[in-house]
Protein backbone atom coordinates (compact mmCIF):
# COMPACT_ATOMS: atom_id res chain seq x y z
CA UNK A 1 0.00 0.00 0.00
CA UNK A 2 0.39 3.75 -0.62
CA UNK A 3 -0.32 5.99 2.16
CA UNK A 4 -0.21 9.36 1.65
CA UNK A 5 -1.38 12.46 3.14
CA UNK A 6 -2.97 14.85 1.60
CA UNK A 7 -5.04 18.26 0.75
CA UNK A 8 -7.80 19.42 -1.40
CA UNK A 9 -10.35 22.40 -2.03
CA UNK A 10 -13.59 20.54 -0.98
CA UNK A 11 -12.02 18.87 2.32
CA UNK A 12 -11.33 20.49 5.48
CA UNK A 13 -7.51 20.45 6.86
CA UNK A 14 -5.07 16.99 5.93
CA UNK A 15 -6.80 13.84 4.67
CA UNK A 16 -5.34 10.09 4.69
CA UNK A 17 -5.13 8.20 1.50
CA UNK A 18 -3.83 5.79 -0.31
CA UNK A 19 -2.01 6.30 -3.80
CA UNK A 20 -3.53 4.25 -6.42
CA UNK A 21 -0.30 3.03 -7.74
CA UNK A 22 3.36 5.09 -8.13
CA UNK A 23 2.51 8.29 -9.41
CA UNK A 24 -1.60 7.94 -10.00
CA UNK A 25 -4.30 9.63 -7.92
CA UNK A 26 -5.76 9.33 -4.11
CA UNK A 27 -8.43 7.15 -2.99
CA UNK A 28 -9.98 9.26 0.32
CA UNK A 29 -9.35 6.91 2.68
CA UNK A 30 -11.08 9.52 5.34
CA UNK A 31 -14.63 9.10 2.91
CA UNK A 32 -14.40 4.99 3.17
CA UNK A 33 -14.30 5.48 7.24
CA UNK A 34 -15.16 8.41 8.57
CA UNK A 35 -13.62 6.99 12.07
CA UNK A 36 -10.07 6.95 10.76
CA UNK A 37 -8.04 9.34 12.01
CA UNK A 38 -7.30 12.15 9.62
CA UNK A 39 -2.90 12.22 10.41
CA UNK A 40 -0.58 9.44 9.47
CA UNK A 41 0.86 9.78 13.07
CA UNK A 42 -2.81 8.60 14.50
CA UNK A 43 -2.97 6.43 11.77
CA UNK A 44 0.27 4.44 13.02
CA UNK A 45 0.08 4.61 16.40
CA UNK A 46 -3.06 2.50 16.45
CA UNK A 47 -1.48 -0.05 13.97
CA UNK A 48 -3.15 -3.48 12.57
CA UNK A 49 -6.48 -2.26 13.05
CA UNK A 50 -6.11 0.90 10.83
CA UNK A 51 -4.04 -0.65 8.20
CA UNK A 52 -6.52 -3.42 7.84
CA UNK A 53 -9.31 -0.77 6.94
CA UNK A 54 -6.98 0.43 4.09
CA UNK A 55 -6.20 -3.04 3.16
CA UNK A 56 -10.24 -2.82 2.33
CA UNK A 57 -10.41 0.01 0.76
CA UNK A 58 -7.81 -0.57 -1.72
CA UNK A 59 -9.91 -3.70 -2.53
CA UNK A 60 -12.68 -1.91 -2.56
CA UNK A 61 -12.12 -0.28 -5.78
CA UNK A 62 -13.48 3.34 -4.79
CA UNK A 63 -13.22 6.64 -6.68
CA UNK A 64 -10.16 8.11 -7.65
CA UNK A 65 -9.39 12.00 -6.74
CA UNK A 66 -7.22 12.96 -9.78
CA UNK A 67 -3.51 14.09 -8.56
CA UNK A 68 -4.22 17.33 -9.90
CA UNK A 69 -6.73 17.95 -7.50
CA UNK A 70 -5.01 17.15 -4.25
CA UNK A 71 -1.91 18.53 -2.88
CA UNK A 72 0.38 16.01 -1.19
CA UNK A 73 1.69 16.40 2.00
CA UNK A 74 4.75 15.04 4.12
CA UNK A 75 3.30 11.17 4.36
CA UNK A 76 4.39 12.15 8.28
CA UNK A 77 4.05 15.45 9.69
CA UNK A 78 5.57 16.29 13.32
CA UNK A 79 6.86 12.92 14.40
CA UNK A 80 8.68 12.21 17.79
CA UNK A 81 11.86 12.34 15.96
CA UNK A 82 14.06 12.59 13.14
CA UNK A 83 16.89 10.20 13.15
CA UNK A 84 19.99 10.71 10.43
CA UNK A 85 22.57 8.45 9.48
CA UNK A 86 26.17 9.25 8.18
CA UNK A 87 28.59 7.95 5.76
CA UNK A 88 26.64 5.34 5.79
CA UNK A 89 27.21 4.06 1.56
CA UNK A 90 30.62 2.45 1.00
CA UNK A 91 30.85 4.33 -2.13
CA UNK A 92 30.17 7.89 -0.49
CA UNK A 93 32.74 6.57 2.00
CA UNK A 94 35.13 6.26 -0.89
CA UNK A 95 34.26 9.96 -2.40
CA UNK A 96 35.27 11.35 0.65
CA UNK A 97 38.77 9.15 1.66
CA UNK A 98 37.37 8.16 4.50
CA UNK A 99 37.23 5.02 6.11
CA UNK A 100 33.43 2.79 6.34
CA UNK A 101 31.93 3.52 10.30
CA UNK A 102 32.81 0.86 12.46
CA UNK A 103 29.40 1.75 14.17
CA UNK A 104 26.58 4.30 12.57
CA UNK A 105 27.06 7.67 12.72
CA UNK A 106 23.95 9.15 14.12
CA UNK A 107 22.72 13.15 14.11
CA UNK A 108 18.54 14.86 13.81
CA UNK A 109 16.95 17.10 12.47
CA UNK A 110 14.13 18.36 13.84
CA UNK A 111 10.77 17.92 12.76
CA UNK A 112 9.91 21.18 11.76
CA UNK A 113 12.22 20.90 8.70
CA UNK A 114 9.91 18.26 7.33
CA UNK A 115 8.02 19.76 3.86
CA UNK A 116 6.20 18.02 1.54
CA UNK A 117 7.18 16.25 -1.98
CA UNK A 118 6.77 18.61 -3.96
CA UNK A 119 7.22 21.98 -1.79
CA UNK A 120 10.04 24.26 -1.88
CA UNK A 121 13.04 24.22 -0.61
CA UNK A 122 13.72 27.84 0.74
CA UNK A 123 17.49 28.82 0.61
CA UNK A 124 18.41 29.99 3.81
CA UNK A 125 20.19 33.80 3.67
CA UNK A 126 22.18 32.64 6.28
CA UNK A 127 24.14 29.84 4.29
CA UNK A 128 26.16 30.26 0.96
CA UNK A 129 26.70 26.24 0.84
CA UNK A 130 23.44 24.51 0.18
CA UNK A 131 23.99 20.86 -0.86
CA UNK A 132 21.60 17.87 -1.80
CA UNK A 133 21.13 14.19 -0.27
CA UNK A 134 18.84 11.92 -1.68
CA UNK A 135 18.09 9.25 1.18
CA UNK A 136 16.07 6.26 1.83
CA UNK A 137 13.68 7.14 4.95
CA UNK A 138 12.16 4.36 7.19
CA UNK A 139 8.99 5.05 8.69
CA UNK A 140 8.46 3.47 12.47
CA UNK A 141 5.12 1.43 13.09
CA UNK A 142 5.28 -0.31 16.28
CA UNK A 143 7.15 1.80 19.53
CA UNK A 144 9.88 -0.06 21.07
CA UNK A 145 13.41 0.39 22.94
CA UNK A 146 16.11 -2.17 22.60
CA UNK A 147 15.04 -4.17 19.78
CA UNK A 148 16.95 -7.32 18.35
CA UNK A 149 18.20 -6.80 14.66
CA UNK A 150 16.02 -9.97 13.88
CA UNK A 151 12.64 -8.01 15.29
CA UNK A 152 13.47 -4.42 13.89
CA UNK A 153 11.19 -5.14 10.77
CA UNK A 154 8.33 -5.76 12.72
CA UNK A 155 8.90 -2.47 13.90
CA UNK A 156 8.49 -0.68 10.48
CA UNK A 157 5.50 0.27 8.61
CA UNK A 158 7.32 1.20 5.47
CA UNK A 159 9.98 3.76 3.41
CA UNK A 160 9.59 6.80 1.47
CA UNK A 161 11.53 9.11 0.21
CA UNK A 162 14.03 11.87 1.94
CA UNK A 163 15.74 14.77 0.74
CA UNK A 164 18.08 16.05 3.36
CA UNK A 165 19.07 19.17 2.57
CA UNK A 166 22.06 20.39 3.82
CA UNK A 167 23.92 23.33 4.57
CA UNK A 168 27.66 22.56 4.35
CA UNK A 169 28.90 25.50 5.47
CA UNK A 170 27.15 25.26 9.35
CA UNK A 171 27.94 21.43 8.79
CA UNK A 172 30.96 21.16 8.53
CA UNK A 173 32.89 25.07 9.51
CA UNK A 174 30.30 26.56 11.98
CA UNK A 175 28.84 25.43 15.37
CA UNK A 176 32.21 23.87 16.30
CA UNK A 177 31.45 21.24 13.73
CA UNK A 178 28.20 19.89 15.25
CA UNK A 179 26.47 18.98 12.63
CA UNK A 180 22.78 19.71 13.29
CA UNK A 181 22.52 23.39 12.26
CA UNK A 182 23.70 22.68 8.73
CA UNK A 183 20.51 19.89 8.48
CA UNK A 184 17.93 21.62 10.28
CA UNK A 185 17.01 24.82 8.64
CA UNK A 186 12.94 24.51 7.62
CA UNK A 187 12.15 23.00 4.39
CA UNK A 188 15.54 20.87 4.60
CA UNK A 189 13.69 17.32 4.93
CA UNK A 190 10.96 17.23 1.92
CA UNK A 191 9.24 13.42 2.14
CA UNK A 192 7.18 11.40 0.42
CA UNK A 193 5.29 11.03 -1.88
CA UNK A 194 3.84 8.37 -0.03
CA UNK A 195 4.20 5.88 3.05
CA UNK A 196 4.92 3.06 1.00
CA UNK A 197 4.30 -0.09 3.12
CA UNK A 198 7.42 -3.14 3.75
CA UNK A 199 5.19 -5.69 2.37
CA UNK A 200 4.85 -3.66 -1.12
CA UNK A 201 8.68 -3.89 -1.81
CA UNK A 202 10.09 -6.83 -2.50
CA UNK A 203 13.71 -6.14 -0.76
CA UNK A 204 14.32 -2.39 0.78
CA UNK A 205 18.32 -2.99 0.51
CA UNK A 206 18.62 -3.36 -3.48
CA UNK A 207 16.53 -0.68 -4.88
CA UNK A 208 18.04 2.05 -7.03
CA UNK A 209 18.32 5.01 -6.07
CA UNK A 210 19.54 8.84 -7.72
CA UNK A 211 19.27 12.25 -7.64
CA UNK A 212 18.75 14.78 -10.44
CA UNK A 213 19.44 18.83 -10.25
CA UNK A 214 17.88 20.62 -13.28
CA UNK A 215 17.61 17.20 -14.94
CA UNK A 216 21.43 16.23 -14.38
CA UNK A 217 22.32 12.65 -12.23
CA UNK A 218 24.20 13.93 -10.16
CA UNK A 219 23.51 10.89 -7.28
CA UNK A 220 23.12 7.15 -8.40
CA UNK A 221 23.82 4.20 -6.59
CA UNK A 222 21.61 1.24 -4.82
CA UNK A 223 20.27 0.80 -1.58
CA UNK A 224 22.44 -2.46 -1.49
CA UNK A 225 25.72 0.03 -1.24
CA UNK A 226 23.95 1.00 2.70
CA UNK A 227 26.94 -0.23 5.38
CA UNK A 228 24.43 -0.58 7.97
CA UNK A 229 20.96 -1.72 7.13
CA UNK A 230 17.54 -1.00 8.47
CA UNK A 231 17.49 -3.87 11.19
CA UNK A 232 21.04 -2.83 12.43
CA UNK A 233 20.24 0.89 12.58
CA UNK A 234 17.17 0.11 14.27
CA UNK A 235 18.49 -1.76 17.07
CA UNK A 236 21.21 0.24 17.21
CA UNK A 237 19.04 3.60 17.78
CA UNK A 238 16.92 2.38 20.05
CA UNK A 239 19.75 1.19 22.26
CA UNK A 240 19.83 5.14 23.10
CA UNK A 241 16.53 6.15 22.44
CA UNK A 242 12.48 4.82 22.48
CA UNK A 243 11.43 4.55 18.74
CA UNK A 244 7.97 5.59 18.62
CA UNK A 245 5.06 5.32 15.37
CA UNK A 246 6.05 8.09 12.90
CA UNK A 247 9.46 8.50 13.88
CA UNK A 248 11.64 8.64 10.90
CA UNK A 249 15.01 7.46 10.14
CA UNK A 250 16.99 8.92 7.28
CA UNK A 251 19.56 6.13 6.36
CA UNK A 252 22.34 7.91 4.56
CA UNK A 253 22.71 9.04 1.06
CA UNK A 254 25.32 8.02 -2.15
CA UNK A 255 27.88 9.52 -3.23
CA UNK A 256 27.72 12.81 -6.07
CA UNK A 257 26.90 15.36 -3.57
CA UNK A 258 27.97 19.01 -4.56
CA UNK A 259 30.52 19.91 -1.64
CA UNK A 260 32.74 16.59 -2.91
CA UNK A 261 32.97 18.02 -6.87
CA UNK A 262 35.71 19.59 -7.99
CA UNK A 263 34.99 22.62 -7.64
CA UNK A 264 32.36 22.33 -5.03
CA UNK A 265 28.40 22.64 -6.71
CA UNK A 266 25.69 24.47 -4.47
CA UNK A 267 22.37 24.49 -5.10
CA UNK A 268 21.21 27.77 -6.27
CA UNK A 269 17.57 29.84 -6.83
CA UNK A 270 15.07 28.47 -9.63
CA UNK A 271 17.05 24.98 -9.45
CA UNK A 272 14.90 21.69 -9.27
CA UNK A 273 15.68 18.64 -7.34
CA UNK A 274 14.19 15.66 -8.23
CA UNK A 275 15.02 12.66 -5.79
CA UNK A 276 14.03 9.26 -7.07
CA UNK A 277 13.86 5.67 -5.40
CA UNK A 278 12.85 2.69 -7.45
CA UNK A 279 9.30 1.24 -6.32
CA UNK A 280 8.49 4.46 -3.34
CA UNK A 281 8.50 6.63 -5.96
CA UNK A 282 9.70 10.59 -6.73
CA UNK A 283 9.70 13.82 -4.98
CA UNK A 284 10.41 17.35 -6.96
CA UNK A 285 11.66 20.29 -5.12
CA UNK A 286 11.83 23.83 -6.45
CA UNK A 287 14.95 25.95 -4.61
CA UNK A 288 13.57 29.23 -3.87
Amino acid sequence: MRLVQFQAPHLMGPHLGLESGNGGGVINLNAFDPTLPKTMMEFLEQGEATLSVARRALAAQLPVLPRSEVTFLAPVTRPDKVVCVGMNYVDHCKEQNVPVPKEPIIFSKFASSIVGPYDEVILPPLSQEVDWEVELAVIIGRKGKHIKATDAMAHVAGFTVAHDVSARDWQMRRNGKQWLLGKTFDTFCPLGPALVTKDSIADPHNLKICCRVNGEVVQSSNTNQMVFKTEELIAWVSQFVTLYPGDVILTGTPPGVGVFRKPPVFLKKGDEVQCEIEELGIIINKVA
